[in-house]
Parts: structure tokens; sequence; C-alpha cells
């Protein structure tokens, strides 16, 4: 789609050349029968130069093109209105600039999604401070199961960690019976303040859609966004913010384990049906964070992996994007991998246990992970 709408530009542009040659004669072009002054031939060369360079900006400064865009429509809109009974049919091609660069401002300017979270990254990152070292002293107060883990994935003698960053690939659906939807995703959390910043872009019927998860100053809330313009889902208050401190919680968990040594989070062995002490490979934890207590089970194997997680204190969304139906939520985890010195879980489901029965929602592949970023990054 990009190759194609650059290659249209790039066309476009190059036909702008034809005012320039007319207004500097350097051709006869019978197709003008309009005559060009100098002054205007200058205009028809800044839509030339404006045009190709928002091809060329399209690859080259793919976070501002539509900018440039905007300044390429202008232009060469002001050529061809000055050479309308020659050159009207010009206006069909900057007619599609135009809702590029609408759908670039909405996706991509400062009121969109992705420019709220980039600058809520911003925020936490300038926080970043040095961290000291994961010491066998500090995983002393923790269950045996969850010690083994914590070494299983190699934190002893690592830097505590304060921020993540972690970009995934995947799909997701909106419920059993829906379509999945390939999805690209990244996220930065941050343990000294609980934060949680989720950004992911998917397409549903072929149409772009955007979602940010939002945990930050204590509150949480879910926003998601066809075409940039049209808001699906707006969920927040106190019951999502409990509902997304289970998945902080988990994301400490499955993709920073130097966290659970937080003097926050309870510990309990249990079996698995509950009964405590009976079953090392089951813990009991609960977790405190912006008021809200939560409980989850983590589920471990032989080798002292994490392989599930599961919580009765995360809500599903009903599918109207505002109300909570109270279900199951559990992870299942696999396929552990290095990443740079850490042994994680690289894969895992997000399932609801509805009334009718379980089923995935979303399945994400971590592509790769970063400790204690620095703003700089």
């Amino acid at each position: 789609m990009k190759l194609a709408f650059a290659i249209v530009l790039v066309v476009h542009g190059l036909i702008h050349a034809l005012g320039v040659v007319k207004a500097f004669g350097q051709a006869p072009l019978a197709q003008l029968t309009l005559p060009i002054s100098r002054p205007l031939g200058l205009l028809w060369l800044a839509a030339l130069v404006a045009t190709l360079s928002t091809a060329v900006a399209l690859y080259a400064w793919p976070r501002g093109w539509w900018i440039v865009g905007a300044v390429a429509l202008v232009a060469s809109q002001a050529a061809i209105v000055s050479s309308w009974a020659d050159a009207k049919y010009g206006t069909a091609a900057n007619a599609l600039l135009l809702l590029a660069v609408a759908w670039g401002f909405l996706s991509l300017g400062p009121l969109s999604l992705r420019a709220e979270y980039e600058r809520e990254v911003a925020r936490a990152l300038a926080r970043s401070t040095p961290q000291a070292l994961v010491s066998e002293q500090d995983l002393a107060p923790l269950p045996s199961t969850v010690q083994r883990y914590l070494r299983h994935t190699g934190v002893v003698g690592r830097p505590r960690v304060q921020s993540i960053r972690v970009r995934f690939s995947g799909r997701i659906r909106r419920g059993p019976s829906e379509p999945w939807m390939p999805l690209r995703a990244e996220q930065y959390s941050f343990s000294d303040q609980p934060t949680r910043l989720f950004f992911m872009q998917a397409r549903m019927s072929g149409l772009p859609v955007e979602a940010l998860h939002a945990y930050v100053d204590q509150q949480a809330s879910m926003r998601v966004e066809i075409v940039s313009l049209v808001r699906i889902v707006n969920a927040r208050g106190p019951q999502f913010t409990a509902a997304e401190t289970v998945t902080l919680f988990n994301d400490m968990c499955v993709m920073a384990p130097a966290t659970l040594i937080d003097p926050n989070i309870r510990w309990e062995p249990v079996d698995q049906h509950g009964a405590v002490g009976a079953d090392a490979t089951h813990v009991r934890a609960t977790f405190t964070a912006a008021g809200h207590t939560i409980a989850a089970t983590l589920v471990f194997d032989e080798q002292a992996r994490l392989v599930d997680f599961f919580s009765d204190d995360r809500p599903a969304l009903a599918a109207d994007g505002v109300t909570f139906v109270h279900q199951r939520w559990s992870t299942p985890l696999s396929a552990y991998r290095l990443f740079g010195p850490h042994r994680l879980a690289s894969h895992g489901e997000a399932v609801n246990h509805a009334a009718q029965g379980a089923y995935a929602y979303g399945e994400f592949t971590m592509e790769s992970i970063e400790y204690n970023v620095r703003a700089s990054n």
C-alpha cells in the first residue's frame, strides 16, 4: 500500500514538471493551451519538489510525512487552479492526497493515540535512574519455586528492573466467533511508579485499528479506534483499573521476573485445587497497586518455568466496550528462549474462561525486550 501510494505521488509530482517547462519555454507543449508566467512556473516547481519530497518522506520521515504532504497539497492545488482548464484533472490525485494527509494527521499528529503514547513514554523515561543488582538475598523471602523461576530466567546478578520496552507480533479477536486480526504492538512498563503503556496496531476488515492501553497515575484506560477516527472502545474507571492491575502483575511475572521481589506481593504455595502448601508447582500471589489488591495463581513446570497464570479478578470487557463480565482470565505460556541474558517465554495467549467455554482472544509472540531503557534511546 505504501509503495503504491509513493508511486502515485511520484507520477503526480512529475506531471507538475510540465508547468515548469511551459513557464520557462523549455519546450512547446500543445496540451497546455493557457500561458504560464515565470512566477507561476515557480509555483509549479514548488509543487513538483513538495510532491516528490512527500514520496521520500513516507520512508525517510514516517512519523511526519503528512506535514510535507500538506505543503505539497496546497502548492499542487494552487498550481492546478492557476491553469484550471488544462490541469483540473490533477485535482483527483490531490483528493487522494488530501485523504492520506488527513489520515496521517489523525493517526500520527499531536491528537493521535500514538502521540499520547509517546508523550507518556517520554514522561516516564525521564524518571530513569541506575539500578542495584538482584542478589540471592533478594530472593530469600520468596517461595522456593519462585526463587527457582527467577534463577532460571537469569535475573540474579543483573540490575533490578525499572523499565522495559517490548515489541510483539500476533493476532487478536473480539470474541470466539469473530475473525482474527493480525497485530503488531509495542509496550513500555515502569515499576518505580506502576505504569503500563501498550500501543497496538491491527487490521479489521482491511481497515487500520489502533489501541492504547494506559495505566498511568494510578488510573487505567483503553481506547480503540478504527482509521484513527471512529472510537469503538473507551474503557476507564475504578473497575477497569482493578482489572488492568491484573494485567500489570501478569507482565511483571512474564516479562520482568526481577520485579517479583516487590514487597507489595504476598506469596503462598498451593496445590492445583487451592489447598495451601501441598504442591510447589502452584503459587498464589496477591499484588497491590493503585489502591487495588488482586489475586492470581502462577503455575510452574518441573523446570520451574512459568507455564500459566490465571486470575478471577480480571473481568472481560463486554462487546459494548463499556460493561464487564466476571470470568477467569489466564495466559498460557510457551516457547522459552534467550533474550540477551534472560530466558523468557516468547509466546503467550490471553484466554477468557466464558460461561459457554474458554477461548483465546489474543496470541502474542515477543519479538524483542529491553530493560532499564534510557530516555536517550
